[in-house]
């Protein structure tokens, strides 16, 4: 046969693809228009382009500021701009908890989940809600320092103020792209070219990678580009972009689509073979390591190939760990009970920001922890704003063997139900970082789960008096390596003295942002003197640090790490010299508007220590 005759085929396959997806995409109000122009009955009215700032954040993992102000916090990203053009470090800006990769390098961080799929990078989100629904023509990011963050941005087809929730919630992506680094800190407008979706939205998710970032980005507004009626896309913009012929693969790409959980697993019709070739050759353990580096779209996929995958692809032992987040848009009750089966030996689950908006039930969450939670160590359920008090209360009674629990962020847990947690005396780990967990709740958390290693409770603005809590932990918590204090309003010197006394083996302690604490109490030199291995310590804000202080963590800390002294008038440049001198492994230091540390005592610095990455922000 003539080489010109396969070329035709493809050529001609290529072309009715083309048009296939042409008449798949065509909606029923550019049908109308079509018919309008034939008929000349009416005349096409004018498409034209709104441009909107964000109305309102919905939600959101972190944020840098409180949750009684609006300095450094998300909520600055609503409206029109308050910082742009200027670049630098301004607080009406929305900043998140954290930059770079000095987190994952202290006591507190945790182990990374395995096969997350490598286009999921995502650390933090946030959630615009925008006045009118429009079909998305562009999005524009104003970044005002540190740019660069930004990994993904979705539209979401549910209206956040109609009065109807929709029967499904659909998430599409506009954009997504690996963490760049960007040259540095100015300001920008960043417009990534996005593409377009078959619905109207007023619905926008921001998410961010902070990883390459040399400080906290920040981000001033959103601006929403769109039409009232849908674009018709041509046949030529089709034939050019090859990744548009097929949709669900582009969305299996970024990880969205999840439906084949509920829709793969759920194939018991498999195709028999007379052999399995070398698979039945190969002992049964070395075909499960083979797959255990498959990612979970990927072994359903690979289940319907023949029923010997199939088997190895259900075995229970390759869900011993399961991160569920990376696909947190398809996550539902019907996908919790597909799994169900496959995981009653779990582990570690990650299903945080997975079920919001309806997508996973109590009863559903409350079902898949009664058959697969009597094996869970570790639990992660960040932003899950499902929660309540049963799904608490389920946990503690399904999971005996937990020992690390994330509830970060779950704001919607009314504060009555953390009482239930007391339960668990195996915890190790405990995350409560924004949520509304009160003191008598808290205290009883505390007397009966000993065996904490770990404590975030930044931002908790429910407990009235952390010098109560301190002692508590003092008295109770002996084996604590770690505690975020991050932004607790009442802690004084006399809960610093309880806690140095009784908790010292802490490596890692957060007092940003702790207005009560005074240098002049002599608090941070009892830390520094009964604390004697930190690595890590936060004193971010506190304008009373001094030279005193410093001096004191030089001769008694000398395996700090990261010291955060941001904010303080009374450091010099000489005790600084002593520090980093006497701290051989120290690695960050914050020394962002501290008065007596300029510009050239910090290049003198990073001339003479060149190890230590010392951070000074600057405002334009």
């Amino acid at each position: 046969m003539s080489p010109v005759f396969p070329m035709l085929t493809v050529l001609s396959m290529f072309y009715y693809m083309c048009l296939r997806r042409r008449a798949r995409t065509a909606t029923r109000g550019e049908m109308n228009s079509r018919r309008a122009i034939e008929s000349n009955t009416r005349a096409l009215p004018i498409n034209v382009e709104i441009v909107q700032y964000a109305k309102e954040v919905l939600d959101f993992s972190s944020h840098y500021g409180s949750e009684n102000s609006m300095s450094y916090t998300m909520w600055n990203l609503a409206g029109i701009p308050n910082v742009y053009p200027s670049s630098g470090d301004f607080t009406q800006t929305a900043v998140f908890r954290t930059y770079g990769t000095w987190w994952d390098h202290c006591p507190s961080a945790r182990l990374p989940f395995k096969r997350t799929p490598p286009t999921f990078c995502s650390q933090d989100y946030v959630e615009l809600a925008f006045e009118e629904p429009v079909y998305p023509t562009a999005v524009h990011i104003l970044e005002t320092y540190h740019p660069g963050a930004v990994v993904r941005i979705l539209a979401c087809s549910a209206n956040p103020y109609s009065q109807n929730p929709p029967a499904e919630v659909r998430w599409e992506i506009l954009w997504s792209e690996a963490p760049t680094k960007v040259n540095g800190p100015q300001a920008r407008q960043f417009t990534p070219c996005i593409k377009q979706v078959n619905f109207p939205t007023n619905l926008i998710r921001l998410e961010v990678n902070s990883s390459l970032l040399d400080y906290y980005t920040e981000l001033d507004a959103v601006v929403l580009h769109g039409v009232k009626e849908r674009p018709v896309l041509s046949l030529k913009t089709s034939m050019i972009d090859m990744n548009d012929i097929d949709e669900d693969e582009d969305e299996e790409k970024y990880g969205c689509g999840m439906d084949t959980l509920n829709k793969q697993f759920s194939i018991v019709t498999l195709r028999e073979w007379p052999t399995n070739g070398y698979f039945d050759k190969l002992p049964y353990e070395l075909i499960q390591l083979i797959l255990s580096h498959l990612t979970v779209p990927d072994l359903c996929r690979l289940a319907q190939t023949c029923k010997l995958l199939y088997q190895h692809c259900c075995d229970p032992l390759q869900y011993i760990h399961l991160s569920l987040q990376p696909y947190w848009a398809r996550i539902n009750d019907t996908s919790l009970e597909y799994l169900q089966p496959r995981c009653t030996l779990i582990q570690w689950l990650n299903l945080s920001w997975t079920g919001n908006r309806g997508a996973i039930s109590v009863s559903g969450f409350s079902r898949f922890l009664k058959v697969c939670g009597s094996e869970l160590v570790r639990l992660e359920l960040s932003c899950g704003h499902f929660l309540n008090e049963t799904c608490l209360e389920v946990i503690t009674e399904m999971c005996p063997n937990l020992q690390e629990l994330n509830l970060s962020s779950c704001d919607k847990i009314p504060p009555q139900a953390f009482n239930h947690i007391a339960k668990v005396g195996s915890l190790k780990r405990l995350i409560l970082y924004r949520t509304k967990v009160e003191q008598t709740a808290l205290l009883s958390i505390l007397n009966f789960c000993s065996e904490l290693q770990h404590l975030s409770l930044g931002s908790c603005v429910m407990i009235e008096d952390y010098d109560l809590i301190a002692s508590m932990m003092g008295a109770k918590c002996k084996k604590l390596r770690s505690l975020d204090l991050w932004r607790c309003k009442n802690i004084t010197e006399n809960g610093i003295a309880e806690l140095a006394s009784g908790c010292q083996l802490l490596e890692e302690l957060d007092l940003g942002w702790c207005p009560t604490l005074q240098s002049s109490t002599g608090c941070f030199t009892n830390l520094a003197r009964k604390l004697p291995n930190l690595q890590k310590l936060f004193l971010t804000a506190n304008r009373s640090v001094c030279d005193t202080d410093i001096e004191e963590l030089a001769a008694n800390c000398t395996r700090l790490r990261q010291l955060d002294i941001l904010g303080t008038r009374m450091v010099s440049p000489a005790s600084l010299r002593k520090l980093l001198e006497s701290c051989k492994d120290l690695s960050l230091l914050d020394v962002s508007f501290c008065s007596q540390i300029d510009n050239r005592v910090v290049l003198e610095l990073n001339a003479n220590f060149p190890n230590v990455f010392i951070k000074k922000s600057f405002t334009q």
